[in-house]
């Protein structure tokens, strides 16, 4: 069996990337090459940016020359974990889960080499060990080796079944850890893995395995857990006014995934990168260097940006999104809005004012004043549209204009769309229907 190529927990500990660790893990894990795993939720078709603690996680394992697994809970998904939550999760059908299970395997092959040889990824499915086992069996051959009493003791739990709202927690969620603990168990008897991986709120149903291991075999499986991540302002990491930040792109846009991490807070962006990037220490430092004598210039946070997203989304897609960050911040150019989609236009301008006016008014042409003042009433009278023009602070598609300038259906982004900007930051989004 190889040798590991580097000390992980080492590299883990100066990423800030480790919270709780068992005894013996970090031996284990210089002396040889370890399988080890991380479980995934299937409960969406893609994964969240919250899942790339553990992404990284399993990559970082991989480089440092181990075997890592990705178990995706095709059977536990069907069931619904405690663990954080406060409520009972609505349960999935095999169907669901199947079409969730092959969109997140999609994703996981961009980060994790599935052919390269002895430490290859590798993907499991626990639907496939639980679908022909009874609960007979169940209760028979694994029930038994954990007492009521372990299982209570667990704070996910204890907080549960003690909460405000007093509605507890059923039985299938309670049953939870020992499922998650037979996972465990099962890939160490069949796949010799050897290590769990998971967040630090997995850690009572990650140690519930290594329990059953020494319980019903007197066997060894060790673990280790990173730290949940917080923004600095306490918010949730990786949520935001729309909701959770996806990777698929359906679901979050390139530009909207590049800007959330161009726009993280500089006490939040040196714990991101050392998280999200494979950046050497040194590098990071040198960055953070620049970064300080420079923060207007947001070095961190466009490495970090730039960094993610090619890996999440392709450098072609950082190309656009970058180009689309100009546009909306001034630096864009009139052939690069032209190439936009219209769901980029749409991405981009979100949050813009608005304005409808019918296909008719501008078959011909129309003048620029009255298009501003009458059509759309981005500028309250003729006579306010006329002095703006006057004092060159308009421009139409990024194009400067002037009192003579005329808007017809040749101006019409995506065959729809017109941009007016007043001055250098305010923006117009024109929807010709």
């Amino acid at each position: 069996m190889a040798n590991p190529k580097y000390n992980l927990i080492d590299e883990l500990k100066w990423r800030r990337m480790l919270q709780d660790i068992m005894p013996g893990a970090e031996g284990l894990l210089k002396k040889e090459m370890v399988k080890g795993y991380v479980g995934f939720d299937p409960t969406a078709d893609s994964l969240g940016v919250g899942n790339l603690v553990q992404v990284m996680t399993l990559l970082h394992f991989q480089q440092a020359g181990h075997k890592p697994y990705a178990l995706v809970g095709g059977a536990t998904g069907m069931v619904g974990d405690p663990s954080g939550k406060s409520a009972e999760r609505n349960l999935l059908n095999e169907e669901i889960l199947n079409h969730n299970l092959a969109c997140q395997q999609k994703q996981l092959e961009k980060f994790l080499d599935f052919n390269c040889g002895e430490n290859s990824a590798e993907i499991v499915n626990n639907y496939d060990w639980f679908k022909d086992m009874s609960f007979l069996d169940f209760i028979r051959d694994i029930g038994k080796h954990i007492t009521v009493n372990y299982m209570m003791a667990k704070d996910s739990v204890k907080n549960r079944i003690s909460g405000e709202d007093r509605e507890g927690m059923s039985f299938t969620e309670f049953t939870y850890q020992l499922v998650q603990g037979y996972d465990f168990y099962y890939l160490w008897k069949h796949h010799g893995i050897k290590m769990q991986m998971g967040g630090s709120d997995q850690w009572g149903n990650i140690v519930t395995g290594t329990e059953l291991i020494r319980r019903k075999d007197q066997g060894e499986a060790f673990a280790y857990t990173t730290p949940l991540i917080k923004k600095a302002d306490g918010t949730k990491f990786g949520k935001t006014e729309s909701g959770n930040l996806w990777l698929d792109p359906k679901r979050t846009s390139p530009y909207q995934f590049y800007q959330f991490w161009l726009n993280a807070s500089d006490e939040d962006v040196k714990n991101y990168i050392r998280i999200f990037t494979l950046l050497k220490e040194e590098e990071i430092k040198a960055l953070e260097a620049k970064h300080d004598a420079e923060p207007h210039l947001r070095h961190l946070q466009k490495a970090l940006a730039k960094d993610i997203t090619i890996r999440v989304h392709s450098e072609n897609d950082l190309l656009a999104a970058v180009e689309a960050s100009e546009i909306l911040f001034g630096k864009g150019t009139t052939e690069g809005l032209q190439k936009l989609s219209e769901e980029e236009i749409l991405d981009i301008f979100s949050g813009v004012p608005q304005h409808q006016v019918s296909k008719s008014s501008i078959e011909g042409k129309i003048n620029i004043i009255d298009f501003l003042s009458v059509s759309t009433q981005i500028f309250t009278s003729k006579g306010e549209a006329k002095r703006k023009l006057q004092s060159n602070a308009v421009s139409v598609n990024k194009n400067k204009v002037s009192e003579q300038t005329e808007i017809s259906s040749a101006d019409l982004l995506s065959n729809k769309y017109i941009l007016v900007q007043k001055g250098k930051k305010e923006y117009h989004l024109v929807i010709v229907a």
